[in-house]
């Protein structure tokens, strides 16, 4: 395969943010590099940025002024943890406008949904959106940590639904660590990452019930609060643990999925559910998607490589 082929691909300019996470995450290129500070500033005008933030109503929500969760997976939330994916902050206004909503609506107490008693999932993914889009140190954020401490399961992993232990589907709570930098994780956080970590990786972030549950074989984006086993790599080895022996299935298989010219596919757009799914979706829902499933992604692409740098710098 052409490695420079994938590289070239991904540098193009029509996703700038694609382009700017391959020159910082797998080139190594500084923030005051000139071609990385352009693509920086380019996300909010081309490609997935751009399309995103132009759906935005004035007073900063999408899709639905009462509501910052529904419609799913087309309202606020799901934009919002989108941006953030994208590497935007609230230096930019129309970031600051949607992250004000959040603070109003979902972490003011009171306030018509307070966030810090919803399920985990909600949670983890509030904490680490506003965490990447720069609030990690305000106290209404810090509060929103101290919740996914508290709600881990004595086996190390969490649940979204009411369980005595964890699940491999409920990684939100990990992903949200994993964007606070290290020197803002206390104490408590570190070790619940330890346990998490933990969990993950004596089941090889894959090895849950006694059926396979295909979903997770597949690869997705945007993920929602669905797990798949990219989902678990990316998290893991964000937090560290790219050089732990038990990843060697779970990119065994990342590796069986690369294409001869060394891209991935996005596999499926969610929700998808397999028939071993345990639950049903109560709403009709509105899949989102950036890329067409079924045919070679940048996303997926890139978030591939970003896990095998971290596990080749690991080793």
């Amino acid at each position: 395969m052409n490695h420079q082929y994938v590289i070239d691909w991904l540098l193009e300019e029509d996703q700038p943010a694609v382009r700017y996470l391959t020159l910082t995450d797998i080139l190594g290129r500084r923030g005051n590099d000139s071609d990385v500070r352009d693509a920086y500033a380019s996300i909010s005008k081309k490609g997935w940025g751009l399309n995103i933030l132009q759906s935005q109503e004035s007073d900063g929500n999408w899709q639905s002024p009462r509501s910052l969760y529904t419609p799913k997976y087309s309202a606020t939330n799901w934009m919002c943890i989108i941006l953030s994916d994208l590497g935007l902050t609230a230096e930019n206004k129309r970031v600051r406008k949607a992250a004000q909503l959040f603070f109003e609506q979902w972490l003011a107490i009171p306030s018509a949904t307070n966030v810090f008693t919803e399920e985990v999932c909600i949670v983890g993914n509030t904490a680490r959106m506003l965490t990447r889009f720069g609030f990690a140190d305000d106290f209404r954020v810090r509060k929103l940590f101290d919740r996914l401490v508290e709600d881990q399961k004595k086996d190390g992993g969490w649940h979204c639904f009411e369980s005595s232990t964890g699940t491999l589907d409920c990684w939100e709570a990990l992903a949200a660590f994993s964007a606070l930098p290290k020197s803002k994780q206390t104490r408590r956080i570190r070790n619940s990452i330890e346990k998490g970590a933990e969990f993950y990786l004596e089941r090889h972030l894959m090895n849950e019930g006694s059926k396979k549950y295909t979903p997770w074989y597949r690869f997705h984006y945007p993920i929602h609060y669905y797990y798949d086993i990219l989902v678990g790599l990316d998290v893991i080895t964000r937090l560290g643990y790219g050089n732990d022996r038990r990843l060697k299935e779970a990119l065994t298989l990342l590796r069986e999925k690369r294409l001869p010219n060394g891209t991935w596919l996005l596999d499926k757009v969610h929700p998808d559910l397999g028939t071993e799914a345990q639950y049903t979706l109560r709403r009709k829902v509105s899949p989102f998607t950036l890329e067409k499933p079924g045919e070679p992604s940048k996303w997926i692409t890139l978030t591939a490589l970003r896990v095998l740098k971290r596990v080749e710098e690991a080793n």
